[in-house]
């Protein structure tokens, strides 16, 4: 056997080359620690694997219940877990009605309008029972809607999406948001999924200062379902400005009805909460894969709830009094879980904003901040590097103070996370690097602020309560320390976790549970892992780094190199803002990168800024994982929800169609690429 085919054979699928160093420990500040909800380093072994599954009573007890749970998990079905089995309770009446004797002139919402010339609304908890109750009442009276039917929502960033949710889970209706952002058709594929009869939307947002056309997606959402025999009887369209009609496109007698208008004739409407079993679906949250059926995670009530608010209390150090600003939309599950109903159920002052956090400039969110004493600040890395792009030292000219940071949605890079702690954490805030997934409903790694310390690019432990282990491909497991990754899994169920896949547990079980089952037949909890299909290796400390999916590593000559850690590298190079790899066919190695790279403003693409990245990475991880190209670009392609897509980037490196591309945010970069690309290797080819 050759040098070659050896380190091929003997590299194994999962395990994949892990080159960078672990980062130095972050301390939290003594400040934060006396103010903090978790201080108490015994919560660990409270929510050890011998004291689970009744561990989790201590994060449902933070809610009001009509009636106590007799069984923690069932795990008669499993791996469709049922949690707090015989409880009832109702998710509306836990974010509203129970705060209204002591708080009910808080402000529960903060809505900032994009435009900076209108006014934020406040809006306190007494008026958000008021127009829960009166929008209740027009889905119950009207639209003849009841427990355990499904309810499509379209809608943007605005105040009355958790009105709708909420609205909807009075009543026991299971809400299927949407993202705002996502066409007309990719609305009706979960319509038609979810057998939604009743779509709810919006007429217009504003974004990048353009006030958008929303309602005309509806029309196509109906009309894309009626191609598939299904029936959408009615549409609710909320308007962006009462009384006024803010889209070009008609409203279609007998089945368009304006909210604001129906509203007139539910004035001080009020609807006792519907009394709900706990393990009742809440909402369905479709996964947003790029190719296949969209996936309707199906969420509980009374676990998932339960969860949501203990990690905002634990893991956000979340207290009634904060203001809490979580910069992601409604329309995923970070919104669901850390923007409406964990911070909601907690009381506390959740800020929800319009439009783009670099609109009129980069200077906007600091500003919110400011203005709205914002102490807890929670977004995504992409908005992290975007916002140290467009504006690297716009934060220190306002006045704010975060005690608080999370990052969520995808792996940060060690440097990202440095200018994160010093330049918008001033070094002071404690951050929480969160991992976790649509069908988790909350944080399943991350520190626990007040007791871990920080480590750039490591996520953290497992947090209370969840057991995470890494296996190889042959269901052994990976040990904390070796420096090889594998398939990061999850020993326990918990009770934020999705119930199954809408309509189709053979998927959930296949995709989710197949992999790593001791035993199928078996109704122990102990034999059905859940596979994440993350990458990720531990430290010896414990601490998790993910990698990224499974699927988003390259194999070159048999060495599985992570994409974020190539991209991680990019950016210790201070003029780069933003990096993406994707794979390359090549003959001999099989994969090989390529590496998009957008420059800082102020600098300019040239061969030896290019080759300055290629060094870079060489010295970080090793000449095997020497970009092809380094392509310096104005933009990546983004979605709406600032993404990079890499299937394009992947599709141009490799000369095939890049398919739709439309719904970008910036559909006009793809041919500016795609130009550059042919271009440079073209001519590479012929000399």
């Amino acid at each position: 056997m050759s040098l070659k085919e050896r380190d091929v054979s003997e590299t194994s699928e999962a395990e994949i080359a892990v080159h960078w160093g672990e980062e130095e420990y972050y301390y939290p500040s003594a400040k934060f620690i006396a103010q903090a909800n978790m201080t108490d380093p015994k919560v660990f072994e409270r929510f050890s694997l011998e004291n689970f599954p009744n561990c989790f009573k201590e994060y449902a007890d933070l809610l009001s219940w009509y009636e106590y749970w007799h069984t923690t998990l069932d795990t008669s079905d499993a791996p469709c877990w049922k949690w707090f089995v015989g409880g009832r309770i109702n998710a509306s009446y836990n974010c509203i009605d129970r705060h209204l004797a002591k708080n009910k002139n808080k402000t529960a919402i903060h809505f900032v309008p994009e435009p900076e010339e209108e006014r934020t609304d406040h809006i306190t908890y007494q008026e958000l029972y008021v127009r829960v109750n009166e929008f209740a009442a027009i889905l119950k009276d009207f639209c003849g809607l009841k427990a355990g039917d499904t309810v499509t929502l379209h809608m943007p960033m605005v105040a009355e999406l958790p009105i709708t949710m909420l609205a909807c889970a009075r009543l026991g209706i299971i809400h299927s948001q949407v993202f705002g952002g996502f066409s007309g058709k990719a609305c009706s594929d979960r319509i038609v999924d979810s057998s939604s009869n009743v779509l709810i939307t919006m007429d217009a947002y504003y974004r990048n200062g353009q006030l958008i056309d929303h309602k005309e997606k509806a029309d196509i959402a109906v009309a894309e379902a009626a191609k598939e025999k299904h029936k959408v009887d009615k549409v609710l369209v909320w308007q962006r400005y009462p009384g006024t009609y803010s889209s070009q496109t008609p409203m279609v007698q007998g089945r368009d009805f304006f909210v604001n208008d129906l509203l007139k004739d539910y004035y001080g409407a009020r609807v006792d909460p519907v009394e709900m079993p706990a393990e009742a679906p809440l909402f369905l949250m479709y996964t947003s894969g790029t190719t296949g059926k969209p996936k309707g995670a199906q969420h509980s009530t009374g676990g998932y709830l339960a969860y949501v608010a203990g990690t905002s209390k634990y893991i956000q150090d979340i207290h009634p009094e904060d203001v809490y600003w979580c910069m992601a939309d409604i329309g995923w599950i970070t919104g669901h879980s850390y923007i409406v109903y964990g911070p909601l159920s907690l009381c506390a002052s959740s800020v929800i904003y319009e439009g783009v956090p670099t609109y009129p400039d980069a200077g906007r969110p600091w500003r919110i901040a400011q203005n709205l004493d914002v102490n807890i600040f929670h977004t995504a890395p992409t908005a992290i590097r975007a916002l140290r792009k467009a504006g690297p030292d716009e934060p220190l000219k306002y006045n704010f103070h975060f005690k608080h940071m999370t990052t969520v949605g995808e792996p940060i890079e060690p440097e990202v996370w440095k200018w994160y702690y010093q330049s918008i954490g001033k070094g002071e805030a404690a951050i929480v690097d969160t991992w976790w997934q649509t069908e988790n409903g909350g944080f399943l790694c991350s520190t626990i602020p007040a007791i871990n310390p920080m480590k750039p690019g490591s996520a953290g432990p497992g947090v209370p309560g969840i057991h995470p282990i890494v296996y190889d491909d042959d269901g052994n497991v990976v040990p904390p320390g070796s420096g090889k990754a594998g398939n990061i899994c999850i020993q326990n169920p918990w009770p934020g976790s999705f119930q199954t896949i809408w309509h189709d547990r053979d998927r959930y079980v296949s995709q989710y549970y197949e992999t790593y089952c001791k035993d199928p037949k078996s109704k122990r909890w102990q034999d059905w892992p859940y596979k994440t299909g993350d990458a990720a290796v531990v430290a010896e400390d414990g601490y998790v780094r993910i990698l990224g999916r499974i699927d988003d590593v390259i194999n070159v000559s048999g060495h599985r190199l992570g994409t974020k850690e190539i991209e991680s590298a990019a950016l210790i190079v201070a003029e780069v803002a933003e990096a993406a790899v994707v794979p390359v066919k090549h003959e001999v190695k099989g994969k090989e990168p390529d590496l998009y790279v957008v420059l800082m403003p102020g600098h300019t693409p040239s061969d030896d800024l290019a080759k300055k990245v290629q060094d870079a990475i060489v010295t970080e991880i090793g000449a095997i994982a020497r970009p092809r190209m380094v392509w310096i670009v104005a933009d990546m392609p983004k979605t709406r929800s600032g993404k990079i897509m890499r299937r394009v980037l992947s599709a141009i490196s490799n000369g095939t169609e890049v398919g739709d591309v439309m719904t970008l945010a910036n559909p006009e970069i793809v041919s500016e690429i795609t130009k550059m690309v042919k271009e440079k290797l073209g001519s590479a080819k012929r000399s």
